[in-house]
């Protein structure tokens, strides 16, 4: 069976047993891409044996799902693999918002030696923090800030009654909690979903944390809220063009580099776990 790799980060030890190919042919069946390779309309215009589109990622904007539908081509994606790590990650980033970790090891380093350089710090237990897709992640993360002591708010779009969460509409959520996490997959309805009036409607003093898609953000809109001290502070993780030309700067703002999901073991995971639902897809 042939397939298609867009992406040479699929180690070759799981591809045993395909033709693994570089250029659309005829006879491939199966095609394993990830961000910033786009599978459309067009690509799959050229694979008439198509079955499956294979993509070692949670999301999967990057394929125009739509004409997959159309053609009878499944899509396959890990959105289990890295749950840990992006929700050890948000509440990473989180503690260094609230506890002004990064801002106080900035202060040191320009030979600062106090311990309010960083302004009012903050403690999570008591916390009101509203998460915004209680999904896997935004599941995880509940049940680690539960575990703490925080007040667990939640938006989502099919809320299933769980213990210690309280669900509110997005507009009171972003009015009345101290953090805000969002853990959203990038599609129509959720691109831009925190745009200007959105970020304008937070408290001065609340926090922002996105590790799910940068699209789902209006970071410039997010910068000048800090800038004006009209938002409490922001940690992404993910940008609506990564890596950015420029990288952004604002007060008491940290950005990490897309790494939420990474650990040797979840990107071995992710790989194989893809390569395997491919193979199932395929009865191989």
């Amino acid at each position: 069976m042939k397939l298609l790799l867009l992406d040479g980060r699929y180690p070759a030890t799981e591809l045993a047993g395909f033709e693994v190919v570089a250029a659309p042919q005829e006879d491939v069946v199966a095609v394993l891409t990830m961000p910033g390779q786009p599978v459309g309309e067009g690509l799959m215009a050229q694979l008439p044996a198509l079955r499956v589109v294979g993509t070692a990622t949670v999301g999967f904007d990057h394929v125009d799902v739509e004409a997959a539908e159309r053609r009878g081509v499944a899509v396959v994606s890990v959105p289990d693999y890295c749950t840990e790590e992006v929700a050890d990650h948000t509440l990473a980033l989180l503690y260094a918002l609230l506890r002004g970790v990064v801002e106080l090891d900035r202060s040191v380093t320009r030979g600062v030696w106090d311990a309010k350089a960083a302004g009012a710090l903050r403690t999570l237990a008591g916390l009101r923090v509203g998460i915004v897709g209680l999904g896997r992640i935004g599941g995880a993360v509940a049940t680690r800030l539960l575990a703490l002591g925080g007040e667990v708010w939640a938006n989502e779009l099919l809320p299933v009654e769980r213990e210690g969460v309280r669900f509110a509409e997005l507009d009171e959520l972003l009015a009345q909690c101290d953090a805000v996490t969002l853990h959203v997959p990038l599609t129509s309805e959720t691109r831009g979903l925190l745009g200007r009036d959105a970020i304008a409607s937070m408290r001065p003093d609340a926090v922002l944390v996105n590790t799910s898609r940068g699209a789902v953000v209006d970071v410039d809109a997010v910068l000048q809220a800090l800038r004006d001290r009209r938002l409490g502070g922001a940690a992404l993780d993910v940008l609506p063009q990564e890596p950015p030309l420029t990288a952004p700067v604002a007060p008491n703002l940290i950005v990490t580099p897309h790494a939420a999901y990474y650990s040797e073991a979840a990107e071995e995971r992710s790989y194989r776990l893809c390569v395997a639902r491919v193979r199932e897809v395929l009865g191989a």
